[in-house]
């Protein structure tokens, strides 16, 4: 007998969140059919350009690209998507009593892998938690939905969607210490009536209150503080095994040896060597290797040229950003009018007043003060109050 809310496929990672989010929706009068996402086994070789969709039909590409030679690549989990983590997950499902199908997004993986790498050998700093919730989680995911006839795409994270008039709305969790908005910003804006986020009004204190009350066994269970295949955190380990030692073995088109390269200061003076570009992201302070009896800090690399650039504190600011790749949630602002808002350059950024302003097909955010350590490769995502309006790529930062 269909459920009178419609049918639900549900991102479970075996974590509190998203196990409470298959209770709520249950409560609520959905029909609740749980999804694990496969990634890859501690200790596999990843899989590049080839698809293995044994677990389920989730619309793979049928015309996958060549493999590309590459390094041993192997895959660690350390956060969501573990061996223990597929294990809770269904605990959590025959506890409540829901289907849990486990879609094998291997090949898939490797496509934020390989991002997450080729963005350091450009000089950038990846968000590889915004590419996988834009490709995986509100991508694949949903292709699978269609397939089995969900009504909806779910996940556990803090977020809200409400409606403003006749339009769904993306508003941030009302847990502003666990909110997650940002990283939900490329979520296409057609899909947000297809899609339910179950935990964004509840406080994490509550979540476990309620996986307690459920009765769900992972109720105490610890949340995932690190970038799921970066081994104690060290990205290092991932870039250094996809940068070539010949030019057969290319990881990919942007990709670059790590090579020693110099070490400037903002006048161009050289300071000594670094050990490759890659080893820094946009506001470092350690492991510069240089004294100059001031605290100094990257200011910028160029991967072209393999440089890196350090100076004081106050050569960090930025009064603004360009921004590309844009995902509206809203009409987006008018070509070159000036549209007040606030803005998050990265995930653990408090949002700051800023002037948002379309210029062609870039994004153009001006901030009221000066911000600190403005990344190329992270998002900027603009909020009226709560509501999420869009964002973009950042593609360089702005001072005077």
């Amino acid at each position: 007998m269909p459920h009178a809310k419609g049918k639900v496929l549900l991102a479970m990672s075996g974590g509190v969140d998203s196990s409470v989010a298959a209770a709520l929706l249950m409560q609520q009068g959905y029909e609740v059919v749980g999804c694990f996402m496969r990634l890859g086994s501690p200790g596999e070789e990843l899989e590049e350009g080839l698809c293995d969709m044994r677990d389920a039909s989730c619309g793979a590409d049928p015309h996958p690209a060549p493999r590309t030679p590459h390094p041993a690549l192997r895959i660690h989990h350390q956060g969501c998507c573990s061996i223990n983590d597929a294990k809770d997950a269904q605990l959590v499902a025959a506890r409540l009593g829901i289907p849990l199908y486990v879609l094998n997004f291997k090949r898939d993986f490797g496509r934020i892998i390989r991002y997450f790498a080729d963005e350091y050998h450009a000089g950038r700093t990846p968000n590889p938690c915004v590419r996988c919730n834009n490709w995986l989680k509100f991508g694949k995911l949903t292709d699978y939905a269609r397939s089995i006839d969900a009504d909806f795409v779910a996940s556990g994270h803090y977020a809200r969607i409400s409606e403003k008039g006749s339009d769904p709305i993306l508003l941030r969790g009302i847990d502003s210490s666990k909110d997650q908005s940002y990283v939900l910003f490329g979520i296409p804006r057609d899909q947000l009536a297809h899609t339910l986020l179950p935990v964004g009004q509840y406080r994490k204190s509550e979540i476990r209150q309620l996986a307690l009350d459920f009765g769900l066994p992972v109720h105490n269970k610890p949340d995932s503080q690190e970038i799921c295949f970066v081994p104690s955190n060290n990205y290092m380990d991932i870039v250094s095994k996809t940068s070539p030692t010949m030019p057969s073995s290319a990881w990919s088109g942007s990709a670059s040896p790590i090579t020693p390269g110099p070490l400037l200061s903002t006048t161009g003076q050289s300071l000594g060597q670094h050990p490759g570009h890659q080893h820094f992201t946009i506001g470092q302070r350690r492991g510069l290797g240089v004294a100059t009896g001031t605290p100094l800090y990257v200011i910028d690399k160029n991967a072209a040229a393999n440089t890196v650039t350090v100076g004081p504190r106050d050569a960090l600011l930025a009064t603004g950003l360009i921004a590309s790749e844009t995902n509206w949630l809203t009409d987006p602002p008018r070509p070159g009018t000036p549209t007040p808002c606030h803005v998050k350059i990265r995930y653990n950024a408090a949002p700051v007043p800023a002037v948002a302003q379309l210029i062609g097909e870039q994004l153009r955010v001006t901030f009221d003060q000066p911000q600190l350590a403005v990344a190329p490769g992270q998002a900027v995502v603009c909020y009226d109050e709560d509501r999420v309006l869009g964002g973009g790529w950042i593609d360089r930062a702005l001072r005077e």
